[in-house]
This record gives C-alpha cells, structure tokens and sequence, in this order.
C-alpha cells in the first residue's frame, strides 16, 4: 500500500498538469534517457550434466564479452535433453556427451542439422568412496555381488559406454541401481550409498579427495565424443553460434582440458 502524505500526491498532480501544458507547445515529446540502449538478451544452453563445471566458466566468459547476455544453462542425461527439446522446451544450444543423442536431435527436427561440431571426448574411470575400502582393482571386479554398484541407464551416454565397455570385456556388472545423469552416479558414491560407481573421467577429477578413482584399460573401447549444436528454435541464432565458437576456441579447448577432457580430435 502506497502510504505517501497527501501533499506529495498534490504536488505531484500539479507536476502532471504543467507537463500537460508544455505538450502543447511540443509537437513531439523528447525521448527518454537510455532508450537507445540494447535490452539484455538470454541465452539458453542445455548441455550433459558431465559438462556442469566447464560450461559454468564458459558461461560466465561469454557473459563477460557479450555484455548485456545472460547465459541460462540447464544440465541433465544427453537424452533427457532431446527429449525437452523434442517436447518443446526453449533452448538456442544443445551440447550432448554422444553423438547418438545429437543424432536424434537432428533426425528429430530440433537442431540445425548442419552445426554440430565435435568438442570434446571422455572416457569411463571407476570411483569408490575415499580410500577404497571394498579394495576394488580391475574392472571384472564389479561383476562381485558383494559391492554396491551403480551405473548410468543405458539410454544415457555414460550408460551407453559402459554397455559397450561390459561386451567388450566380457564382464557382467552387478549393477544395484541405474541413473539417468553421471552426476547421480558420482553423487551415490560421494554420499555413501554405494561401494563403486561408472562416470567419466572428468568427474572423479572433479570430485577430488572425496572417490578414489580407479581407472582401467578396457575404457578404451568406449570413447564418447561430444558434439556442440543451434537449435533450430535459437531466438537469436547468431548470438548461439558465438556460444559454439567460444567452447570450440581455443580458449574454450583450454577449460575443457584442464577439467580432463581429451581432444575432439582423438
């Protein structure tokens, strides 16, 4: 409730009405200040939930170069992604941790079909709680029905790897749950409700003193690499294209590696 004196609300009448009377000598009223200046521009990126804390510095660089932006990330599994985009949900980039969930966001009329760069690969690395108390060494070792492991679902691309990883080896892992992102992988693990999980390697190196990773050769097999792509929705494809070419730059090459990320190129 508006609780000013009421004379305020007078000599604010009487403001009003000499204004009114010095229209009437001006033809056109003189523009306000500062109408000349851009609007803020929103940017919506959705990326994989292994690209959290890279994309979160990108985000604040472009910010920083492109004045007036606001970067909007959203971080989820690959396909949950393209199926928010599918469904309608706002978003001028869409980064995946695979190319067979970029695939079907091509095949599925969501992206420009002729942006997606690749920019980044990552490979599987196993993580136990701090000291690996289970004494987990190889790989086969998850197949012991004693631990508490827990892998991505395979529609996800850390899932996908480790699909292949498993055939590859020959290794049936004794999985007790199935995640929809590797962040909740990771996050099983750090927390205590499990002995082992599957993420990538970027994300033990993330987590830091909180798992033991421990890798193995047979990841290898699986090398996931992820590609970067406009929307065909993009509400300012230019700016999005700007996005892509930061995370493809140079500079963008350095965040991503730094974090463990390998080359698009291998």
């Amino acid at each position: 409730m508006n609780t000013r004196p009421v004379s305020l609300a007078i000599a604010a009448a009487l403001v009003g009405m000499l204004a009114a009377c010095g229209s009437a000598a001006t033809p056109e009223a003189a523009p306000s200040q500062g109408s000349d200046q851009a609007s803020p521009q929103k940017l919506t990126v959705l990326a994989a939930a292994s690209l959290k804390s890279t994309f979160t510095d990108l985000a604040t660089t472009f910010e920083s170069t492109h004045p007036g932006t606001d970067v909007e990330l959203s971080f989820a599994g690959s396909s949950d992604l393209v199926s928010q985009l599918t469904a309608g949900a706002p978003g001028d980039v869409f980064a995946s941790a695979d190319e067979k969930n970029m695939t079907k966001a091509v095949d599925g009329g969501v992206v420009v079909s002729d942006s997606p760069k690749m920019f980044a690969t990552n490979t599987l690395t196993i993580v136990t709680p701090p000291g690996n108390p289970k004494k987990v060494a190889t790989f086969a070792d998850l197949a012991r029905t004693d631990l508490q492991t827990v892998i991505c679902a395979p529609q996800v691309p850390c899932g996908s790897a480790t699909k292949k990883v498993a055939e590859a080896a020959g290794v049936t892992v004794h999985a007790v749950s199935e995640e929809n992102a590797v962040t909740d992988v990771l996050g099983k693990v750090t927390s205590g409700q499990a002995d082992a999980g599957l993420v990538y390697v970027t994300d033990a190196a993330g987590a830091g003193d909180k798992v033991t990773a421990v890798p193995f050769p047979e990841a290898a097999t699986a090398i996931n690499r992820y590609p970067i792509a406009v929307t065909k929705e993009a509400v300012n494809p230019a700016l999005a294209a700007e996005f892509v070419d930061l995370v493809t730059s140079e500079a963008g090459q350095n965040v991503l590696r730094e974090a463990g990320f390998g080359s698009p190129q291998k």
